[in-house]
């Protein structure tokens, strides 16, 4: 075992994963770019009462996850557990209020919290997120799922459900408070440890307990749709019926509330419809915040959005995929033997990297047989045999794989020889 390894939670991220990576980054980006988004990239170190205030004092990402420090000036900090809040900060603080309405960001960045890591989660982990801010209307809101929708869709999920729910705004979430306390007092002892924290705290939060105890409890508790104002009421119904407009399958979910106290009205979950039922969990989340900019000391500003984590969904493709790992396919192979004919093949390289060329190579290898078994693996269409006698007459053989057919032609032709064939 090496001496030095990643900490517990954190990984290295090699070529295949980054590879991954890029491939959400450039689906977000055409996305960003279709629904007019601007990139954002904002500060891993944030100060802690950002989340404190945003995020919400009583919620487990403040109380129980954050990473947070104290610098030698006595400021205190922590990194990052989520992205909403400082591109709420962000929105404040560069005066984006003035700008044309809506104003539409989106990040694709790593954040951080401290839980136990399980399969495919880590305590680094990155997110990919769309936030607007400005516009109150509901067709934010339908744009905001829209968005995760079609991302998922394009990484190849296809049973996706999106959940939906309305919590009401500060009007009338308090009514809905109050008949549900009501109801968990009455079953206080049957709660998990957890929810009987949560009922002095933040009872919404048990509605989003998974235990199977507090399952059967949930059951029976009011629903805040029939508590919601008309304000909320109306939001929500043009909401449904813009998410009918666009054929999206969706389902209500009278529990569903997100572990965030800036939520207002909308919030959404997409999971995907499986054989084992919705076991694997959400794969985007978001909702309405019409309240966090006021609370981070903005104007009172409309805002909706929600965010993807890339790890989880990643891991989901490559479980559905369950294909056998291979390597890359190239339309050409270079093989050689002998020293002189090594030295030449180097900077035979060289000249078709120059022409732009893709050609694969394994100038460690000495066996012809096994560097044209490599480029079987490699599933190429040519191979280019260079050996002792070629290199000495400056010539090469361009050999088609499938046939066998081979044909010799010099050294100075072939890139231009081997660009008409895989033209």
């Amino acid at each position: 075992m090496p001496k030095f390894q990643t900490a517990t939670g954190m990984r290295d991220l090699l070529q295949e994963d980054l590879e991954d990576f890029e491939k959400i980054n450039k689906l977000a980006q055409k996305t960003a770019d279709f629904y007019n988004y601007q990139k954002i990239e904002t500060p891993i170190l944030e100060h802690s009462e950002l989340f404190e205030k945003g995020t919400g004092a009583f919620t487990d990402i403040v109380e129980k996850e954050m990473y947070s420090l104290r610098t030698k000036g006595g400021d205190k900090l922590t990194l990052r557990p989520e992205l909403t809040p400082p591109v709420a900060r962000a929105y404040i603080e560069h005066g984006m209020r003035s700008l044309p309405k809506p104003v539409n960001l989106w990040y694709l960045g790593p954040c951080f919290r401290h839980e136990k890591p399980q399969a495919g989660r880590y305590r680094q982990f990155y997110q990919v997120g769309f936030e607007s801010f400005g516009v109150g209307d509901p067709v934010i809101d339908a744009i905001s799922i829209l968005i995760f929708y079609n991302i998922l869709k394009s990484l190849g999920f296809k049973n996706l459900v999106i959940e939906v729910n309305s919590i009401g705004c500060s009007q009338c979430r308090p009514y809905f408070k109050k008949s549900l306390l009501t109801y968990l007092r009455s079953k206080q002892s049957a709660l998990c440890g957890n929810c009987k924290k949560r009922l002095k705290k933040n009872p919404l939060r048990i509605l989003d307990c998974k235990e199977e105890k507090c399952e059967r409890i949930k059951r029976g508790t009011p629903q805040i749709l029939d508590s919601l104002c008309k304000e909320c009421h109306d939001h929500f119904k043009s909401l449904l019926e813009f998410l009918d407009e666009l054929e999206l399958p969706y389902s209500l979910n009278p529990y569903l509330v997100r572990g965030l106290d800036y939520y207002t009205k909308t919030v959404f979950e997409i999971v995907e419809d499986t054989e084992q039922g919705r076991a694997q969990g959400t794969l985007a989340a978001g909702g309405r915040y019409d309240d966090l900019v006021r609370l981070l000391g903005g104007k009172e500003t409309p805002g909706c959005g929600g965010a993807m984590g890339l790890e989880r969904a990643l891991n989901l493709v490559k479980q559905k995929e369950k294909k056998e790992e291979k390597l890359k396919t190239m339309d050409v192979f270079l093989a050689q033997v002998g020293e002189l004919a090594k030295r030449k093949s180097l900077k035979l390289l060289e000249t078709f990297r120059k022409a732009n060329v893709k050609i694969g190579a394994a100038l460690h290898k000495n066996s012809l047989s096994s560097q044209l078994k490599l480029a079987d693996k490699f599933e190429a269409k040519y191979s280019l045999i260079l050996g002792q006698k070629e290199a000495l007459e400056n010539e090469i053989i361009i050999r088609e794989m499938k046939t066998g057919k081979q044909k010799t032609v010099s050294l100075d032709k072939v890139v231009k020889e081997v660009k008409k064939k895989i033209k």
